[in-house]
Protein backbone atom coordinates (compact mmCIF):
# COMPACT_ATOMS: atom_id res chain seq x y z
CA UNK A 1 0.00 0.00 0.00
CA UNK A 2 1.11 3.54 -0.71
CA UNK A 3 2.34 5.42 2.32
CA UNK A 4 -0.30 7.79 3.67
CA UNK A 5 0.66 11.46 3.69
CA UNK A 6 0.12 13.33 6.93
CA UNK A 7 -1.13 16.85 6.43
CA UNK A 8 -1.05 19.78 8.83
CA UNK A 9 -4.64 20.88 8.35
CA UNK A 10 -4.22 23.92 10.60
CA UNK A 11 -2.12 25.58 7.89
CA UNK A 12 -5.31 25.95 5.85
CA UNK A 13 -7.24 27.77 8.58
CA UNK A 14 -8.19 31.39 8.10
CA UNK A 15 -9.31 33.78 10.77
CA UNK A 16 -12.15 36.24 10.52
CA UNK A 17 -9.95 38.71 8.61
CA UNK A 18 -10.02 37.30 5.09
CA UNK A 19 -8.05 39.93 3.17
CA UNK A 20 -5.71 42.90 3.58
CA UNK A 21 -6.97 45.06 0.72
CA UNK A 22 -5.05 48.33 0.76
CA UNK A 23 -2.75 50.75 2.50
CA UNK A 24 -3.84 54.39 2.27
CA UNK A 25 -1.14 57.07 2.54
CA UNK A 26 -1.58 60.61 1.25
CA UNK A 27 0.97 61.84 -1.28
CA UNK A 28 1.43 65.49 -2.29
CA UNK A 29 2.45 65.01 -5.93
CA UNK A 30 0.79 62.53 -8.30
CA UNK A 31 3.53 62.97 -10.87
CA UNK A 32 6.13 61.75 -8.39
CA UNK A 33 3.75 58.97 -7.28
CA UNK A 34 3.49 57.82 -10.90
CA UNK A 35 7.26 57.88 -11.33
CA UNK A 36 7.81 55.85 -8.16
CA UNK A 37 4.94 53.33 -8.09
CA UNK A 38 4.39 52.84 -11.83
CA UNK A 39 7.72 53.52 -13.50
CA UNK A 40 9.96 52.43 -10.60
CA UNK A 41 8.22 49.57 -8.83
CA UNK A 42 6.47 48.55 -12.06
CA UNK A 43 2.97 48.47 -10.56
CA UNK A 44 -0.25 49.49 -12.32
CA UNK A 45 -2.58 52.43 -11.82
CA UNK A 46 -6.14 51.17 -11.59
CA UNK A 47 -7.62 52.07 -15.00
CA UNK A 48 -11.27 52.02 -13.90
CA UNK A 49 -11.66 53.71 -10.51
CA UNK A 50 -10.32 56.99 -9.11
CA UNK A 51 -8.56 58.10 -12.29
CA UNK A 52 -8.50 61.87 -11.71
CA UNK A 53 -5.87 64.10 -10.12
CA UNK A 54 -7.18 64.01 -6.54
CA UNK A 55 -6.34 60.38 -5.81
CA UNK A 56 -4.52 57.43 -7.32
CA UNK A 57 -5.13 53.73 -6.77
CA UNK A 58 -2.14 51.52 -7.52
CA UNK A 59 -2.74 47.80 -8.05
CA UNK A 60 -0.32 45.27 -6.61
CA UNK A 61 -1.77 41.86 -7.36
CA UNK A 62 -5.04 41.67 -5.46
CA UNK A 63 -4.06 44.49 -3.07
CA UNK A 64 -3.67 48.21 -3.63
CA UNK A 65 -2.07 51.43 -2.49
CA UNK A 66 -4.46 54.36 -2.19
CA UNK A 67 -2.68 57.69 -2.61
CA UNK A 68 -5.01 60.67 -2.11
CA UNK A 69 -3.42 64.03 -2.90
CA UNK A 70 -2.48 65.80 0.33
CA UNK A 71 0.27 66.29 2.90
CA UNK A 72 2.52 63.22 2.90
CA UNK A 73 1.65 60.36 5.25
CA UNK A 74 4.13 57.69 6.26
CA UNK A 75 3.38 54.23 7.62
CA UNK A 76 5.18 53.77 10.93
CA UNK A 77 6.96 50.68 9.72
CA UNK A 78 7.26 49.15 6.26
CA UNK A 79 5.35 47.21 3.63
CA UNK A 80 6.49 43.89 2.20
CA UNK A 81 5.85 43.32 -1.50
CA UNK A 82 6.28 40.41 -3.89
CA UNK A 83 7.32 41.59 -7.36
CA UNK A 84 8.86 39.18 -9.88
CA UNK A 85 12.13 39.96 -11.69
CA UNK A 86 14.71 41.52 -9.37
CA UNK A 87 17.07 42.60 -12.15
CA UNK A 88 14.29 44.34 -14.03
CA UNK A 89 13.15 46.00 -10.79
CA UNK A 90 16.65 47.32 -10.11
CA UNK A 91 16.89 48.65 -13.65
CA UNK A 92 13.57 50.48 -13.27
CA UNK A 93 14.59 51.98 -9.93
CA UNK A 94 17.91 53.10 -11.41
CA UNK A 95 16.01 54.66 -14.32
CA UNK A 96 13.85 56.88 -12.06
CA UNK A 97 16.71 57.91 -9.75
CA UNK A 98 17.34 61.27 -11.40
CA UNK A 99 13.65 62.22 -11.50
CA UNK A 100 13.40 61.53 -7.75
CA UNK A 101 16.79 62.98 -6.81
CA UNK A 102 15.41 65.81 -4.65
CA UNK A 103 13.19 63.48 -2.57
CA UNK A 104 13.65 60.77 0.09
CA UNK A 105 13.81 58.10 -2.64
CA UNK A 106 16.53 55.48 -2.32
CA UNK A 107 17.01 51.77 -2.88
CA UNK A 108 19.57 49.11 -2.03
CA UNK A 109 19.93 45.42 -2.89
CA UNK A 110 20.06 42.94 -0.01
CA UNK A 111 20.57 39.19 0.00
CA UNK A 112 16.90 38.19 -0.14
CA UNK A 113 15.13 41.46 -0.97
CA UNK A 114 15.46 44.99 -2.29
CA UNK A 115 14.93 47.84 0.18
CA UNK A 116 13.16 50.84 -1.31
CA UNK A 117 12.06 54.19 0.10
CA UNK A 118 9.37 56.26 -1.64
CA UNK A 119 9.77 60.01 -2.31
CA UNK A 120 8.14 60.83 1.07
CA UNK A 121 9.76 58.20 3.28
CA UNK A 122 7.50 55.15 3.11
CA UNK A 123 9.66 52.03 3.29
CA UNK A 124 9.33 48.76 1.36
CA UNK A 125 10.98 45.38 1.23
CA UNK A 126 10.52 43.87 -2.22
CA UNK A 127 10.89 40.09 -2.54
CA UNK A 128 10.97 37.72 -5.47
CA UNK A 129 8.20 35.10 -5.62
CA UNK A 130 9.23 31.89 -3.90
CA UNK A 131 8.51 29.29 -1.21
CA UNK A 132 8.40 31.98 1.48
CA UNK A 133 5.29 33.41 -0.19
CA UNK A 134 3.44 30.36 -1.59
CA UNK A 135 0.93 31.04 -4.33
CA UNK A 136 1.86 34.72 -4.70
CA UNK A 137 3.55 36.06 -7.81
CA UNK A 138 2.64 39.71 -7.20
CA UNK A 139 1.15 41.12 -4.03
CA UNK A 140 1.32 42.51 -0.51
CA UNK A 141 2.15 39.63 1.87
CA UNK A 142 2.90 41.62 5.00
CA UNK A 143 3.24 44.91 6.82
CA UNK A 144 5.54 45.64 9.71
CA UNK A 145 4.17 48.24 12.12
CA UNK A 146 6.18 49.87 14.90
CA UNK A 147 4.75 49.38 18.40
CA UNK A 148 5.78 50.41 21.94
CA UNK A 149 7.83 48.14 24.18
CA UNK A 150 5.78 45.57 26.05
CA UNK A 151 2.73 45.82 23.78
CA UNK A 152 2.94 42.55 21.83
CA UNK A 153 0.81 40.32 24.04
CA UNK A 154 -1.90 42.97 24.33
CA UNK A 155 -1.98 43.52 20.57
CA UNK A 156 -2.26 39.78 19.87
CA UNK A 157 -5.07 39.43 22.41
CA UNK A 158 -6.96 42.37 20.86
CA UNK A 159 -6.98 40.82 17.40
CA UNK A 160 -7.85 37.37 18.71
CA UNK A 161 -10.69 38.45 21.00
CA UNK A 162 -12.11 41.46 19.14
CA UNK A 163 -11.52 40.63 15.46
CA UNK A 164 -11.61 36.83 15.83
CA UNK A 165 -8.44 36.24 13.84
CA UNK A 166 -5.34 34.17 14.72
CA UNK A 167 -2.57 36.18 16.35
CA UNK A 168 0.55 35.23 18.27
CA UNK A 169 2.91 37.17 20.51
CA UNK A 170 6.65 36.68 20.78
CA UNK A 171 9.08 38.49 23.06
CA UNK A 172 9.19 41.63 20.95
CA UNK A 173 6.52 41.26 18.25
CA UNK A 174 2.94 40.25 17.53
CA UNK A 175 1.93 38.55 14.28
CA UNK A 176 -1.65 38.82 13.05
CA UNK A 177 -3.27 36.83 10.23
CA UNK A 178 -5.03 39.22 7.82
CA UNK A 179 -5.72 36.95 4.84
CA UNK A 180 -4.34 34.01 2.85
CA UNK A 181 -0.56 34.47 2.93
CA UNK A 182 -0.95 37.93 4.50
CA UNK A 183 -0.01 39.19 7.95
CA UNK A 184 0.61 42.35 9.96
CA UNK A 185 3.64 42.15 12.23
CA UNK A 186 3.75 44.62 15.09
CA UNK A 187 7.41 45.08 16.04
CA UNK A 188 8.30 46.60 19.38
CA UNK A 189 10.77 49.46 19.39
CA UNK A 190 12.38 51.42 22.20
CA UNK A 191 12.39 54.54 20.01
CA UNK A 192 9.65 57.13 20.37
CA UNK A 193 6.95 56.51 17.79
CA UNK A 194 6.42 59.23 15.21
CA UNK A 195 3.16 61.11 15.60
CA UNK A 196 0.32 59.23 13.94
CA UNK A 197 -0.55 61.07 10.71
CA UNK A 198 -3.83 59.42 9.64
CA UNK A 199 -2.73 56.62 7.28
CA UNK A 200 -4.94 53.54 7.31
CA UNK A 201 -5.30 49.93 6.20
CA UNK A 202 -8.40 48.27 4.77
CA UNK A 203 -9.43 44.74 5.74
CA UNK A 204 -12.37 42.47 4.93
CA UNK A 205 -14.15 40.37 7.56
CA UNK A 206 -16.17 37.19 7.17
CA UNK A 207 -18.20 37.92 10.32
CA UNK A 208 -18.69 41.66 10.07
CA UNK A 209 -21.14 42.33 12.90
CA UNK A 210 -19.63 40.48 15.86
CA UNK A 211 -16.37 42.54 15.93
CA UNK A 212 -18.49 45.66 15.38
CA UNK A 213 -20.51 44.96 18.53
CA UNK A 214 -17.32 44.37 20.54
CA UNK A 215 -15.67 47.53 19.21
CA UNK A 216 -18.84 49.54 19.84
CA UNK A 217 -18.99 48.30 23.44
CA UNK A 218 -15.39 49.46 23.94
CA UNK A 219 -16.17 52.86 22.41
CA UNK A 220 -13.67 52.32 19.60
CA UNK A 221 -15.85 52.86 16.50
CA UNK A 222 -14.71 56.14 14.91
CA UNK A 223 -16.76 56.13 11.69
CA UNK A 224 -20.06 54.59 10.64
CA UNK A 225 -19.15 54.70 6.95
CA UNK A 226 -22.10 52.87 5.37
CA UNK A 227 -23.92 49.53 5.45
CA UNK A 228 -20.79 47.65 4.37
CA UNK A 229 -18.07 49.53 6.26
CA UNK A 230 -16.99 51.05 9.56
CA UNK A 231 -13.69 52.24 11.03
CA UNK A 232 -11.75 52.07 14.27
CA UNK A 233 -8.52 53.78 15.23
CA UNK A 234 -6.98 52.39 18.41
CA UNK A 235 -5.75 48.93 19.37
CA UNK A 236 -6.20 48.76 23.13
CA UNK A 237 -5.20 46.63 26.09
CA UNK A 238 -8.36 44.72 26.92
CA UNK A 239 -7.58 44.73 30.64
CA UNK A 240 -6.75 48.40 31.19
CA UNK A 241 -8.59 49.71 28.09
CA UNK A 242 -5.57 51.93 27.43
CA UNK A 243 -4.40 52.39 23.81
CA UNK A 244 -1.42 50.27 22.77
CA UNK A 245 -0.87 51.52 19.23
CA UNK A 246 -2.84 53.60 16.75
CA UNK A 247 -3.53 52.30 13.24
CA UNK A 248 -6.82 53.15 11.59
CA UNK A 249 -8.63 50.12 10.17
CA UNK A 250 -11.18 50.54 7.40
CA UNK A 251 -13.29 47.45 8.06
CA UNK A 252 -15.39 46.05 5.22
CA UNK A 253 -17.82 43.18 4.89
CA UNK A 254 -17.59 40.52 2.20
CA UNK A 255 -20.80 42.04 0.76
CA UNK A 256 -18.92 45.28 0.07
CA UNK A 257 -19.21 46.11 -3.67
CA UNK A 258 -15.41 46.15 -4.04
CA UNK A 259 -14.76 42.78 -2.39
CA UNK A 260 -12.72 40.47 -4.67
CA UNK A 261 -12.86 42.96 -7.56
CA UNK A 262 -10.55 41.87 -10.36
CA UNK A 263 -7.48 44.12 -10.66
CA UNK A 264 -5.61 44.92 -13.84
CA UNK A 265 -1.88 44.23 -13.39
CA UNK A 266 0.28 44.99 -16.40
CA UNK A 267 3.54 43.26 -17.16
CA UNK A 268 6.06 46.14 -16.79
CA UNK A 269 8.53 44.38 -19.08
CA UNK A 270 6.19 44.81 -22.06
CA UNK A 271 6.34 48.12 -23.95
CA UNK A 272 5.41 49.48 -27.35
CA UNK A 273 8.97 48.69 -28.47
CA UNK A 274 8.95 45.17 -27.09
CA UNK A 275 5.42 43.88 -27.42
CA UNK A 276 4.25 40.28 -27.43
CA UNK A 277 0.50 39.62 -27.74
CA UNK A 278 -0.87 37.72 -24.78
CA UNK A 279 1.92 38.77 -22.40
CA UNK A 280 0.83 42.26 -21.36
CA UNK A 281 -0.79 41.18 -18.09
CA UNK A 282 1.18 40.24 -14.97
CA UNK A 283 0.24 36.97 -13.31
CA UNK A 284 -0.36 37.49 -9.59
CA UNK A 285 -1.27 33.96 -8.56
CA UNK A 286 0.94 30.97 -9.25
CA UNK A 287 -0.22 27.94 -11.20
CA UNK A 288 -2.08 25.26 -9.23
CA UNK A 289 0.14 22.71 -7.54
CA UNK A 290 -0.09 19.21 -9.03
CA UNK A 291 -1.32 16.65 -6.50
Amino acid sequence: MAKKTKYDRTVEDLGNIVFLEHLNVKAPDQRLSTIFYVMGLGLTRDPYLVTGINNMWINCGKSQFHLPTGPAQVLRGLTGLVIPGREALLERLEMVKDDLAQTSFMFSEKKDHVEVVCPWGNRFKVHEPGPKFPGMMLGMPYMEVNAPKGSSSGIARFYEEILDTPASAGKTSATVSVGPGQKIIFKETSKKLADYDGHHVAIYLANFSRPYEKLLKLGLITEESDQHQYRFLDIVDLKSKKPLVRLEHEVRSMRHPLYAREHTNRNPNISNRVYAPGHQDAVYASAPVSL
